[in-house]
């Protein structure tokens, strides 16, 4: 039976296009709310009820993993293969390939878990806010637990966390373009619009996982989770995530594989068969070269590689919200990163006070920026919470110390917005007559001023040139005014400048060595003056390609500014749209461009970048907005994430090259034995046994060392070069196999039991031993140390593959004893083995082919999907997320939205 409180407050959800067409008080009374919010008993039973505000669940869920190993199609078919020997009455084999698929699945599911484990904690480390109403009392609350009814409050930047009836704004415009497909961002205002409206014509409400470009806002939340509009697509694309650049390129290589293990398999089952051959054991024998040839914990690896990836970069002070941001961040090769704490210290203090004219003191005119501020002036000098840092720095310094909050009464205000540069009080001396005092960026103050000597542009020209950040203060009497509009900003008289300074750091330049080193480009978006910017990049020695400002940048078509942009190395004065625009316009060249902010005015580039990267003492909207948020604001620090994000792209690349070249020999050999011989080379379960063990040791690979020059530059996968690594260094394998055959037959006249334990244990020795010679370009172990971790695994399954064959589970796997002299010869061609692969490899790295870097992937159109995506992260629980209730025309309209975000 269903609860009547979840039908009571099921009832209290309204579909969005109802909400729009009611008043904000209607809105509210249908809610069951007011303007001042729930009460936190009330909201807390609203969410038992209805369930968090989450279209994801990011639980680690056992019997999903286990599910995807248990759905491999090669594991299925051995299973009923091995099920029909059973039935057929060769039990021994049947038990024997049983047990070794039970390890391998054990061992992938154990490493797919842990990797899932690993995101779930990353995701409970990952807090996305949101600031309510509840009872009158502002608080923060996490995004999954708003509830219809709830008063939220948004500014700029901020993702809408609902669907909300909107129920005050300033100047609203909301980016919807992730539902609409819209690229200009739509208006939005209180008014009612009428019944039937399209979702695009709704303006007087919000969606949940829009951003809001401009302005603020205040709504009541009228739909959470699956039962809002984005909500619905989320959920209608399912759980799985898009595939990255990473992910592609793994699907590529599969492929690849697959087509060589269908060639080789269905010639060596019809070989088989023409030798007369029992059925069931040419099928399991074909079955097994098919698993042999495939990297089967290919994804054990991949997902370990990942796992460690995040507990090397919290150690290096980097924190990623997904998994897979660890690839991105690796593969970035431009970085846009504001000016302010990555090449400055970040420390903006207050320096001097210069007037424009004679009747303005220093005192005077820094009172008059006080007055300017956002900042209530009461609490404004015991707590610089919420200030921008240079209103922070004003009341910070010596001079208001003198300031007296009780002259002077704050009429109304303009908030700075980034569009006007600027903030303007209307403020009254003790009842004295109003005045109108605007404060803001030199270039949009001067322009509402009258004329301006020259002596003090001289002034301000100089100040720029010293690297000096200056805003400009300018007044005008405002008799009988009462409300302020951007209107009234005019004809005003300059009081004066009022100058700042933010040194360079002191590690700047060494950290853009750094990066340097890795490849990466550096460029600086800051909304400062020019020279201003250019004087910082002089004195750390940075090299520019010339400047662009943000009058240019509005002036440019997108094709101009593409190109411009790629060769430029600073964006002044650019505002938040227009960064996002640069972002845009710089990934449409090829790049993966990384963007690092953490003001509210860098949230719009932040969602647009390949990668967002923020910091931990950056607002709670740049954080949301990022996908990596650093612990240290510092270059250095992003350097050593990225140098994480390509070892675990190198590690993974020594797996394929080792699995492909020694797996394709290996099975190349077994095809050809299998012709030639008049009973099987190796029996099925003995190279299921085989595959697993060299398998279980290259799990260390992801703790491996990397070489410096393999960080140096992004990596991408390259299928041609694998494929001629394969067919270079797999016959090699095959040949020191065809040796072994000659050695048990002609020398020690091995009959199948020995001539099957012989070629087991060369086979274990060379492919497991190979991994120190392909894990490095340079001469192994003199010029490049593997890990101690590679090292004892890989020793360890070499011990584990001789011992086998002698243990007392011989006769059990199908292996007779050996003669003593076998290991001598054996050690004998595995050095012989080892130092050819040695040169071979030095003759394959010199050609002009492999010089040549791996051409890169071509620019990815990022669809609808990857956005909804990764904008539906942060509506993330650790619960089953339900599916709401749908009429069918509405289950109906969510599959087409999904499809058509797919298309788009």
């Amino acid at each position: 039976m269903t609860d009547p409180n979840v039908r009571e407050h099921s009832s209290l959800q309204l579909p969005i296009t109802d909400a729009a067409a009611l008043t904000a008080e209607q809105t509210l009374e249908r809610l069951g709310s007011a303007p001042d919010g729930l009460s936190a008993e009330e909201a807390a039973a609203r969410l038992e009820s209805l369930g968090p505000n989450a279209v994801r669940t990011h639980r680690a869920n056992a019997w999903a993993v286990l599910g995807r190993q248990l759905g491999s199609p090669i594991l299925i078919l051995l299973l009923v293969t091995a099920a029909l020997s059973l039935f057929l009455g060769d039990a021994t084999n049947s038990i024997v390939i049983g047990v070794i698929l039970l390890v391998s699945v054990g061992l992938g599911f154990t490493n797919e878990y842990r990797a899932e484990r690993a995101s779930e904690a990353l995701h409970d480390r990952v807090t996305h806010r949101a600031v309510v109403l509840r009872g009158g009392t502002t608080k923060e609350v996490d995004v999954t637990a708003l509830v219809p009814g709830d008063v939220v409050h948004l500014s700029l930047g901020a993702i809408i966390p609902a669907d909300i009836r909107l129920l005050t704004t300033s100047n609203l415009l909301c980016d919807e373009s992730i539902l609409t497909g819209e690229s200009q961002p739509a208006a939005k205002d209180t008014a009612p619009v009428p019944g039937g409206a399209a979702l695009g014509d709704l303006a007087s409400c919000g969606f949940m996982g829009t951003v809001i470009q401009s302005g603020s806002c205040i709504g009541v939340v009228v739909a959470t989770g699956g039962r809002a509009e984005f909500g619905r697509i989320a959920l209608g694309l399912g759980e799985r995530q898009p595939q990255t650049e990473f992910q592609l390129g793994l699907k590529r290589f599969s492929f690849l594989l697959l087509q060589v293990a269908m060639v080789l398999t269905t010639l060596i089952f019809v070989a088989n068969l023409l030798l007369q051959r029992p059925l069931i054991e040419s099928l399991l024998f074909s079955l097994a070269i098919a698993v042999g040839i495939t990297p089967q914990l290919l994804p054990a690896v991949v997902s370990t590689s990942l796992a460690t990836g995040t507990r090397q970069l919290a150690k290096r002070k980097v924190l990623v919200k997904r998994l897979v941001c660890i690839e991105d961040l690796g593969d970035m090769d431009i970085l846009v990163t504001d000016k302010t704490g990555t090449l400055t210290e970040g420390k903006i203090s207050f320096t001097a006070a210069l007037p424009a004219t004679t009747d303005v003191s220093d005192g005077g005119l820094l009172t008059l920026g006080l007055l300017a501020t956002e900042a209530d002036y009461a609490g404004a000098k015991g707590s610089f919470a919420g200030q921008n840092p240079l209103d922070a720095a004003l009341w910070e310094s010596a001079g208001a110390a003198a300031f007296e909050p009780g002259r002077f009464d704050r009429l109304d205000l303009i908030r700075f917005d980034h569009q006007r540069r600027r903030t303007t009080a209307l403020v009254r001396d003790r009842g004295g007559p109003a005045q109108l005092v605007t404060k803001g960026a030199p270039e949009d103050v001067l322009a509402l001023c009258g004329p301006v000597p020259p002596a003090v542009r001289a002034m301000l020209e100089e100040q720029f040139g010293a690297g000096a950040r200056v805003v400009a203060v300018a007044t005008r009497p405002a008799v009988g005014l009462a409300r302020l509009t951007p209107a009234e900003e005019r004809g005003l008289t300059l009081a004066g400048f009022l100058v700042f300074l933010d040194r360079p750091k002191a590690n700047a330049r060494q950290s853009l060595d750094r990066l340097e080193a890795l490849g990466i480009s550096v460029k600086i978006a800051t909304g400062d003056n020019a020279k201003v910017a250019e004087k910082v990049c002089a004195d750390l020695d940075v090299l520019s390609g010339g400047t662009l400002t943000g009058t240019q940048v509005e002036q440019m078509s997108d094709a101009d500014l593409a190109a411009a942009a790629r060769t430029a190395t600073i964006f002044a004065r650019v505002s938040p749209e227009q960064k996002a625009r640069i972002i845009r316009l710089l990934r449409q060249s090829g790049g993966a461009v990384g963007f690092m902010g953490d003001g509210v005015n860098d949230a719009l580039a932040l969602h647009k970048a390949d990668i967002g990267i923020s910091v931990d003492t950056a607002t709670d909207v740049a954080k949301d907005a990022a996908d990596v948020v650093l612990l240290d604001k510092d270059l250095g620090v992003l350097a050593d994430g990225v140098m994480e994000g390509r070892r675990i792209f190198a590690n993974t690349i020594k797996y394929v090259l080792m699995g492909t070249s020694s797996n394709f020999g290996n099975m190349f050999s077994a095809a050809a034995a299998s012709v030639v011989l008049s009973f099987l080379p190796m029996l099925p379960g003995q190279i299921l046994l085989n595959n697993l063990l060299y398998d279980s040791g290259q799990l260390a690979i992801p703790g491996d060392r990397v070489d410096k020059e393999q960080l140096r530059a992004p990596s991408h996968w390259n299928i041609a070069f694998i494929r001629r690594f394969m067919l270079l260094f797999g016959p090699i394998s095959s040949l020191f196999d065809f040796a072994t055959f000659a050695l048990m037959l002609f020398v020690f006249n091995a009959v199948p039991g020995e001539f099957r334990a012989g070629w087991f244990i060369e086979s274990i020795a060379t492919q497991t031993l190979i991994i120190f010679a392909i894990r490095t370009r340079r001469v192994p172990f003199l010029r490049s140390r593997p890990s101690a971790g590679l090292i004892a695994a890989s020793l360890g399954v070499v011990a584990v593959g001789i011992f086998l064959p002698l243990s007392p589970l011989a006769g059990v796997l199908g292996f007779d004893p050996l003669p003593v002299p076998f290991f001598l010869a054996l050690l004998g061609m595995v050095v012989v083995y080892l130092v050819l692969v040695e040169l071979a490899k030095q003759w394959f790295f010199a050609r002009d082919a492999q010089q040549l870097p791996a051409p890169p992937p071509p620019v990815r159109p990022r669809h609808a999907t990857h956005h909804i995506a990764r904008r539906a992260f942060r509506f993330s629980a650790p619960v089953k997320v339900p599916r709401p209730p749908m009429q069918p025309r509405s289950r109906r309209r969510a599959r087409l939205r999904g499809r058509k975000a797919a298309r788009t």
